[in-house]
């Protein structure tokens, strides 16, 4: 796996990976912002690394999928490096026939045994589960 960065600008970036996708990488002040930063897109692939395999466990339970969104939210240290010391995620499954049981198990299994981002990350990982029925 390889990922090349480029510069655009002093606060400004690119990347592209080995297929052509870019991403476009900005640490500007909030009012300037129009990309992510590089904690951001953390949050960002944490959350969408453990969403593929929990829409894949809801299938193969044959429930019904409809959606499915995430609120992650972290919390940083004061002191540089400014890592993550805390990081929650909040997985909302839209299903009529999902049970909170199912879905609890669906997404501890996700977030701690299968995604290889949360792997990676050091800091304190929490997850919670909100079933919306249609």
């Amino acid at each position: 796996m390889k990922v090349e960065l480029s510069y655009k600008g002093d606060e400004e970036f690119t990347t592209v990976n080995e297929t052509g996708n870019t991403v476009e990488i900005d640490m500007l002040p909030a009012d300037q912002k129009q990309h992510q930063s590089p904690t951001q897109l953390l949050l960002s692939a944490l959350s969408a690394c453990a969403a593929v395999d929990i829409v894949s466990m809801v299938k193969k339970r044959r429930k019904t999928f409809v959606d499915l969104k995430a609120e992650t939210t972290g919390e940083r240290r004061d002191e540089h490096p400014r890592g993550f010391t805390k990081i929650h995620m909040k997985y909302i499954i839209t299903s009529p026939d999902l049970t909170q049981e199912e879905a609890d198990r669906i997404v501890d299994l996700a977030t701690t045994k299968y995604c290889s981002v949360a792997a990676s990350i050091s800091a304190d990982q929490t997850h919670s589960v909100e079933i919306i029925r249609e």
